[in-house]
């Protein structure tokens, strides 16, 4: 086979491989991208690394946008443990826990949202959303904190898989966090 030959041939393989990957960004820590600030229905966002991120509120999840581009680049998969956030550095890994029962999950962070309101702090991927046990509710009351995980949390969690079963809040914890966040939607 001439060269010629062959180029005939591997042009159209090299054009054909890069259709099937997409413009997508690979899954990656890095770079962490903080961006610019940003509006939304008249709202603005001003994203800022925050070690301290600790927040109550509530969860809502999404996940008829599979296969679209996060805000950071990466493929949305709807069965992945991941999560939006208007704010927080991408990707981020926050700890997510349910208030009804106690249940946390960890979640990596590459999309922005949610821009619904009414208290929602974070929108879940459906795959999240059935890990926290939260799905048939729709959204539910949360607790969401920054977390550093180790690498093998964090290595799952790139790879769509759930990180390891993190420890339930006792009734106490629960309890306390409850009426904490009734006490700010009073306000």
């Amino acid at each position: 086979m001439t060269v010629w030959t062959r180029m005939a041939w591997t042009a159209p393989a090299l054009a054909l491989a890069a259709c099937g990957g997409g413009n997508f960004r690979p899954v990656s820590d890095h770079p962490v991208r903080i961006g610019r600030p940003y509006t939304v229905r008249g709202v603005t966002y001003v994203p800022a690394a925050d070690p301290h991120y600790d927040m109550l509120g509530y969860a809502s999840w999404y996940g008829s946008e599979s296969e679209n581009r996060t805000a950071n680049g990466e493929r949305f998969r709807a069965k992945w443990i991941t999560g939006a956030h208007v704010t927080l550095p991408l990707p981020s890994y926050v700890e997510v826990t349910s208030l009804d029962t106690g249940r946390a999950i960890l979640v990596r962070v590459n999309d922005r949202g949610p821009f619904a309101g009414r208290g929602r702090i974070i929108d879940l991927s459906r795959g999240a959303a059935e890990e926290l046990g939260i799905r048939t509710l729709g959204h539910a009351a949360v607790r969401v904190r920054l977390v550093d995980p180790p690498e093998k949390d964090r290595a799952r969690l790139r790879k769509g898989k759930p990180a390891r079963e993190r420890p339930r809040l006792s009734e106490t914890a629960l309890a306390n966090l409850r009426a904490q966040l009734a006490a700010a939607t009073e306000r």
